[in-house]
């Protein structure tokens, strides 16, 4: 559905984006990820034909955004981060106008309006002037100017910012649904949104593409089963760290208080065998015992932080 070759942009002597490449697949829920300034806004603005490229080729659906800009735009449903909403027009008026906007005949006008109201669930607040919504009905109103054409992909920026968390749930549910029956791309700072949401994840850093995979296959890359976190009842801190630092395997011991231990292994050993025996013999009682475990936040830091 879509393909990236070599993509760039400079903006002078700075490389917004620097040869990436990709593809997306029909139906898949894609994250884009990357810190601040790290060329995601950039992609989209070329995917969606509001920036042309200084280098490389993006496909739409097998259509050239060099050549097709126009065809593209019929294909793609966008919700830029700082969505255009009109405080003073009434909802239904901005969806006319987008219908307007979009060249939807006056034979299909109100039952593709109609249809957006009901999918974004705006249909209460139709009448009312969008300056009076809530963030989260705003956010509803971009997502349904952005679907008012049914369009084949949908491409979100920051689609939660602003909210609160019930209106991030809301947001994120509708996001689901509309996924599964549509391709999306969703450009997020927030990393549980994205793991929640997204069957695959893309990270950019400095422009260039540094993680392309489903969150559980990112996580699984960056693994750290030899470091574990255990937790021993009415065991003293230094004898207990002493102990612990006898197994051949263990390389470091980290005393947390309340014989709280983090333990280090030697790259490649299991040591939770080890522990479970030492404690055994020593007659400690395990209130925890477990491998350290990553977050996507975790992944994102270590693949983008220079």
């Amino acid at each position: 559905m879509i393909e990236v070759r070599g993509l760039s942009k400079s903006f002078g002597t700075l490389k917004a984006v620097d040869d990436l490449s990709f593809e997306i697949k029909e139906g898949e829920v894609v994250g884009f990820l990357g810190p601040n300034g790290a060329g995601k806004s950039t992609t989209i603005k070329m995917l969606t034909g509001y920036l042309a490229p200084s280098g490389g080729s993006a496909k739409i659906g097998g259509l050239s955004t060099e050549k097709d800009i126009q065809a593209i735009r019929q294909r793609i449903g966008y919700m830029p981060q700082d969505i255009p909403l009109y405080d003073d027009m009434v909802v239904i008026d901005y969806l006319s106008f987008i219908a307007d906007v979009r060249e939807i005949s006056p034979g299909e006008r109100h039952g593709k309006m109609r249809a957006a109201a009901e999918r974004c669930g705006i249909e209460k607040v139709i009448a009312q002037s969008i300056g009076t919504l809530s963030s989260g009905y705003k956010q509803r109103v971009g997502l349904a100017q952005a679907l008012i054409h049914n369009p084949d992909i949908l491409i979100l920026d920051e689609p939660t910012s602003d909210l609160d968390p019930n209106q991030i749930v809301e947001i994120r549910n509708l996001i689901k649904e509309i996924g599964q029956e549509k391709t999306v791309i969703l450009s997020s700072h927030i990393l549980s949104e994205v793991q929640a949401t997204c069957g695959r994840v893309l990270i950019i850093s400095e422009g260039k593409l540094v993680a392309d995979g489903s969150p559980e296959e990112l996580l699984a890359r960056e693994h750290r089963d030899n470091i574990v976190h255990v937790t021993f009842q009415g065991t003293e801190l230094q004898a207990g760290a002493k102990a612990i630092l006898e197994i051949p395997s263990v390389s470091a011991v980290t005393e947390k208080g309340e014989g709280r231990f983090i333990v280090e292994a030697k790259k490649g050993f299991e040591v939770r065998p080890d522990l479970f025996h030492l404690a055994v013999g020593r007659n400690w009682v395990i209130l925890e015992m477990r491998a350290e475990q990553l977050s996507l936040e975790d992944v994102f830091r270590k693949l983008t932080m220079n």
